[in-house]
């Protein structure tokens, strides 16, 4: 059973920053690989950013410079640090962790960031 809670979300206004977090409880472990999707109203759900277990990162070309996700391994917590928020990154954020061994994804319930003067 894998158990996934995020935190973190918000009102920023625009150039603010927010961090999430996400921690995995369970059956995690460091070879997992985690990351961050995001939904905005009326879209499909889109990457982030990944991370790998070795630290190896991959961000989506909207956030790249903007954003930085990092993790670790013994909290089995995932971050992305978010500057410079624009109103175009408004959306519920989910954090997701990937098992490779077995192709499987486990998600979040997805916290809300609202970037709005």
């Amino acid at each position: 059973q894998v158990h996934i809670v995020e935190s973190g979300g918000g009102l920023v206004q625009p150039g603010g920053s927010l961090t999430l977090s996400c921690t995995a409880s369970g059956s995690i472990f460091s070879f997992h690989g985690m990351g961050w999707y995001r939904q905005a109203p009326g879209k499909q759900r889109e990457l982030v950013a990944t991370i790998t277990s070795g630290g190896t990162t991959n961000y989506a070309d909207s956030v790249k410079g903007r954003f930085t996700i990092s993790r670790d391994n013994a909290k089995k917590t995932v971050y992305v640090q978010m500057n410079n928020l624009k109103p175009e990154d408004t959306a519920v954020y989910y954090c997701n962790v990937h098992n490779p061994l077995i192709n499987r994804d486990y998600w979040g319930q997805g916290t809300q960031v609202t970037v709005s003067s």
